[in-house]
């Protein structure tokens, strides 16, 4: 059963990367699964040339960054007050954060961009950044929440003894001890965040400011499309998500199974 789990999820990335050596005749001749006659290096120079790869690379690193730097602040502090403080609305205040789980992307656009461009920050990354924290923040409160709850409680009683207060127990003994599921946090707002497009496509017009997926558009053209580019392009951008999730996808096991169990 792992050994056709393995296959079904290795496969797709391994037909990309034979999509992407390949020349556009090979491609349409409708050989989906033949290997490529002689691999086209060269499409990975045009998708890096071409393709602005490395512009295209530093805004979505900037981007995903300041989300997840956002993600972390934001969650951490209300996944504390969640489950350490003993408050009348504490679990009304968990239960619109688990709400907002099943808010869909796609309902928010309009009025986002409405609200954007009433305070004149759309076409800009902070149009971005905003709504990403936003949708990322309900997951990671559930997974920082459902860890921080296992802290002993002693812990916080010597430190209130020591005259320690809400904000120093919070920065020194609950937000180190759990440092593995921030990690699983950071983890999966990367992987979510970095190759978004739907909010990227609607708030984004400028070319300066686009994220990577964009670069996939410079491959076509009114009366032409260079395919194995586009796969090379596929190929880089998927790269950076890969190597993390291929690291450390323990670390996201743990952390998942830490918060949704433990809590």
């Amino acid at each position: 059963m792992l050994s056709v789990l393995f296959v079904t999820q290795l496969y797709p990335l391994l037909w990309l990367l034979t999509y992407s050596l390949k020349t556009n005749e090979e491609i349409l001749s409708g050989r989906f699964f033949a290997l490529p006659e002689a691999p086209q290096w060269i499409n990975f120079t045009q998708a890096i040339e071409a393709g602005q790869y490395f512009r295209y690379l530093l805004n979505s690193l900037f981007v995903t960054t300041v989300t997840m730097l956002g993600v972390i602040l934001l969650s951490s502090l209300a996944a504390f007050a969640v489950a350490r403080f003993r408050w009348k609305y504490g679990q009304v205040v968990m239960l619109l954060f688990l709400v907002g789980l099943m808010i869909p992307m796609q309902a928010t656009l309009l009025p986002l961009m409405i609200m954007f461009k009433n305070i004149d920050i759309l076409n800009t990354h902070l149009s971005l950044i905003f709504p990403y924290i936003a949708f990322q923040t309900p997951l990671s409160v559930f997974i920082l929440s459902g860890f921080m709850r296992t802290i002993p409680h002693e812990v916080e009683e010597s430190a209130i003894m020591d005259g320690a207060g809400a904000f120093r127990m919070f920065r020194s003994i609950a937000l180190p001890i759990s440092i593995p599921p921030v990690v699983t946090v950071c983890i999966l707002t990367f992987i979510n965040i970095w190759n978004e497009y739907i909010m990227a496509a609607t708030f984004i017009s400028s070319d300066r400011l686009k994220t990577l997926p964009f670069g996939v558009n410079s491959f076509v053209s009114q009366y032409s499309v260079n395919y194995g580019a586009i796969g090379a392009f596929l190929v880089l951008g998927a790269l950076p998500v890969i190597v993390i999730y291929f690291f450390l996808a323990e670390r996201i096991t743990k952390g998942m199974v830490t918060g949704a169990v433990k809590g």
